[in-house]
């Protein structure tokens, strides 16, 4: 089974998939959402689970580069209690630095500069699964 992986946002949240052997996560998608109806985004969702064949959610879990709690952390938990309210095994992983990281990555590699924040949002959420099947292949070790 597949795992997927959020760069969870109240305007845009990044998707990316991995492999069925869940060695390498990939880009995917970016949902747009008006940041209020949970439901809504929480039903899209457990849709490209569905259609994917996904068992793992993997959310990246904002905290400010101190550690501590952001705005966006509680906010963060109770989508997550949401898709496991749902059935769902959802991991949460430290997103510190992602969104940083995948506008360097973008910038390294696009001909033009312009910011495209769903791209940004989808390379955040490719750092964030990735981290969690590397993390995971350790552990089975």
């Amino acid at each position: 089974m597949r795992a997927l992986g959020i760069d969870f946002g109240l305007r845009r949240v990044g998707i990316a998939l991995s492999d069925p052997l869940r060695i390498l996560a990939s880009r995917h998608s970016t949902l747009t959402w008006n940041g209020k109806d949970l439901d809504l985004l929480i039903e899209r969702i457990l849709e490209l689970c569905s259609e994917n064949q996904v068992d793992t959610i993997v959310v990246g879990y904002p905290l400010r580069t101190d550690g501590e709690k952001s705005a966006m952390t509680d906010l963060t938990l109770a989508f997550a209690e949401e898709l496991r309210s749902r059935g769902k095994e959802v991991v949460l992983i430290d997103e510190r630095y992602t969104s940083l990281l995948a506008s360097e990555i973008l910038q390294d590699t696009k001909k033009h500069k312009g910011r495209d924040k769903g791209l940004i949002d989808r390379i955040a959420a490719e750092i964030i699964l990735q981290d969690f099947l590397e993390s995971e292949r350790d552990c089975a070790l």
